[in-house]
């Protein structure tokens, strides 16, 4: 007999896992699947930011920035070991936006959303240092505002990890090949690992990103490509370009915007574009046009200039965008849009478009629509619910780190903060009984542990050396390429 579930989710992106967490934390028997693993796409190739979105007002989308907002707060409290404050330089280009304009846009923007924990805007004076000695000598004024940086990959995995400790059943490397619809069920094929098998489940939630119009074709016999736009967006990684710890954001002659912003220690996060995509969804990559493009957007603004030989690394990934006919792929709508289907049997529903930013507010809205047309308690839990390990007194991290050095003092500096961002209080689940580096197993190099590598395995869902090194952290970008192969042997020897 199939297995038989209230609420099947297919996609293991932000919203699939924000949409299977929210369910099952209010009684639904929920299962994820995913085809490849959890932000093999869309979710981990963002610019990296939980934002309102500031440029979004050109475009008068209000209640999109004001919700953006609100959780912006909202995540801050729940996840602050993967999301922290992050503060933004927005020079004034004589010749683009002028300045009353910035200044309007930047008082609104403190304005809406309601109260907030992070600092306003202001003016900054860029002749001073630190941006004396960063910025082209043009460059003299401009204004300095709050968003919040997020470890992308990471609230995925927090949020399906959450969700299956609420119940709910995680099926990576599972692809959905079959989808055959009842009155009051859909019966699901999966394959993984080359075997297939079925389950039911009384409602189908589509949010497989890029993939929704394939999922819906499979699903109904047609899909919705009237409905999505796929927008390709591309970023480059160098050598840390700049000093301090804050991020620059440029605007550029086509009336894009361009950020700058701090990377792992050593290195600046340099995106994105917005191109139209028709390729391999599976093999989504940077062009030489996009990597040309942004070098001379930072260049334009910055003394010591980007050259093709400083990217160390790059990466791209294609939005699912809601098509609203906006002539630009920079100003068609990030918000989010479903479509559901129950005319014919059992309730199918498509998520299009959305951001990270408001992945929570997206999945409480689906299941607001699902509840027309199957049981569905009512009550939202996840606003004030803490993700895993982000259970911190006051939600402070600074506090929480100063405790976690106290018990574990033997740890080195930079592998305690690394582990502490990426991991919270679950920290101390990884370390178990250890009081020595010896004492955490096999070393992989840098500060990369076999006991680190068991948590993940046994904890969030990695199975080769790609998720470990590029999704579930970026030591990808700090360790020798063979350490992939070494990671490869150990999932082999304990698959």
């Amino acid at each position: 007999m199939s297995e038989r579930f209230d609420l099947l989710v297919v996609g293991g992106g932000i919203n699939g896992a924000g949409i299977a967490r929210d369910a099952a934390g209010r009684g639904l028997s929920v299962a994820l699947v995913e085809k490849d693993d959890l932000a093999s796409h869309t979710s981990s190739a963002s610019t990296k930011l939980v934002h309102g979105g500031l440029r979004y007002l050109e475009h008068y989308e209000f209640r999109l920035v004001s919700e953006s907002l609100r959780e912006r707060e909202v995540l801050l409290a729940n996840a602050p070991h993967i999301i922290w404050p992050l503060r933004f330089v927005l020079p004034h280009e004589p010749g683009m936006r002028p300045k009353w304009m910035l200044r309007a846009g930047l008082f609104l923007y403190d304005l809406l959303g309601g109260p907030k924990k992070l600092p306003r805007s202001h003016k900054v004076d860029l002749r001073k240092p630190p941006h004396r000695a960063i910025l082209q000598e043009h460059l003299t004024s401009g204004f300095e505002y709050s968003d919040c940086w997020v470890e992308d990959s990471r609230l995925v995995v927090l949020s399906a990890m959450d969700a299956q400790e609420h119940g709910a059943k995680i099926w990576t490397r599972t692809e959905c090949v079959g989808l055959e619809r009842a009155r009051d069920h859909w019966r699901v094929t999966l394959r993984s690992d080359g075997q297939e098998r079925t389950v039911e489940a009384r409602a189908l939630v589509n949010a497989a990103g890029p993939f929704v119009d394939k999922v819906a074709k499979t699903a109904l016999g047609s899909g919705t490509p009237a409905h999505l736009r796929l927008v390709k967006g591309s970023h480059i990684i160098v050598p840390r370009a700049f000093a301090g710890e804050h991020a620059y954001i440029f605007q550029q002659a086509d009336d894009r915007i361009v950020f700058a912003i701090p990377y792992e220690r050593d290195f600046t996060l340099i995106g994105t574009t917005d191109l139209l995509y028709d390729g391999d969804l599976d093999k989504v990559e940077i062009s030489p046009e996009e990597r040309t493009y942004l070098r001379d957007a930072v260049t334009r603004y910055l003394k010591s200039g980007i050259t093709e030989e400083d990217i160390a690394h790059t990466y791209a990934g294609v939005r699912p965008l809601y098509e609203d006919n906006a002539k630009s792929n920079s100003t068609v709508t990030r918000d989010y849009v479903f479509e559901i289907d129950a005319e014919d049997g059992a309730p199918i529903l498509s998520v299009y478009g959305g951001k990270i930013t408001t992945y929570r507010k997206l999945a409480e809205h689906a299941l607001e629509k699902l509840a027309h047309h199957i049981e569905i308690p009512s009550e939202g839990w996840t606003a004030a619910a803490p993700l895993p390990g982000g259970d911190m007194e006051r939600s402070d991290f600074a506090h929480f780190l100063w405790q976690a050095s106290e018990r574990h003092d033997w740890l080195p500096a930079e592998m305690l903060l690394r582990l502490s961002r990426a991991y919270g209080t679950r920290i101390d689940l990884l370390i178990g009984e250890a009081r020595s580096l010896a004492d955490l197993g096999e070393h992989f190099g840098g500060d990369l542990y076999e006991a680190e590598l068991r948590y993940l395995a046994d904890h969030e869902y990695a199975r080769s050396p790609e998720d470990v090194l590029w999704r579930r952290s970026k030591l990808g970008l700090h360790l020798p390429e063979e350490t992939a192969e070494m990671l490869a042997n150990w999932f082999a020897r304990n698959g």
